[in-house]
């Protein structure tokens, strides 16, 4: 049986416990700077038992980060689910908001390293979740303003969930903080009617 990039074995505790581990290393070291026997080590397994679950590294990372693309595909879905795009935006910012605070770590990792970058290129699935936010947050026929207004958005994310400054924040406030960033940001003010109209 041959397995493409991402496709491992069911899932298990051993998993679990290799991508925590690849996280919190890939946190403080990099993708490209976290090596199998780094991850094995900090699990205390043999590398052996690393190459069970995955063939390379690549096949790990794919690994560790496809729970996440899961999530988002999940929001995506459940936005277009609903009814016109001020509804659609809203779902979105919400359930955006809520998956990468809930995965603070990796999101870091997933936004800013150099290696995921590149996986994007080879692997289907990230690039189909970034054009899926990227399209319907910005809805049909948007012009240059609302398409920067977006990518903005989304690249911004990263900077209060990875600075350091930010980092006892609580959960929830920020949660709080972002949506409402992300509804000023995206989501224009409804004009009040004037009395008697």
């Amino acid at each position: 049986m041959t397995t493409t990039v991402g496709e491992a074995r069911p899932a298990g505790p051993g998993r679990q416990r290799l991508h925590e581990a690849a996280i919190r290393l890939f946190g403080e070291h990099g993708v490209s700077g976290t090596s199998l026997q780094m991850i094995a080590d900090e699990v205390g397994v043999t590398k052996a038992a690393v190459y069970y679950h995955y063939r390379t590294k690549d096949d790990l990372v794919v690994g560790v980060v496809a729970p996440f693309l899961d999530r988002v595909f999940d929001v995506v879905a459940a936005a277009r689910a609903r009814r016109g795009h001020r509804a659609q935006v809203e779902t979105l910012i919400d359930g955006l908001v809520d998956v990468v605070v809930d995965v603070r770590r990796l999101y870091v990792v997933a936004a800013v390293d150099p290696v995921i970058a590149h996986l994007n290129e080879n692997y289907p699935r990230m690039r189909e979740v970034g054009d899926a936010l990227r399209d319907l947050l910005a809805g049909p026929d948007a012009d240059v303003e609302r398409r920067v207004s977006v990518v903005f958005f989304l690249s911004g994310l990263v900077g209060p969930i990875g600075d350091p400054s930010c980092r006892d924040v609580p959960d929830d406030e920020l949660r709080d903080l972002l949506k409402e960033t992300g509804r000023r940001f995206l989501l224009p003010r409804r004009r009040s009617r004037p009395a008697g109209s």
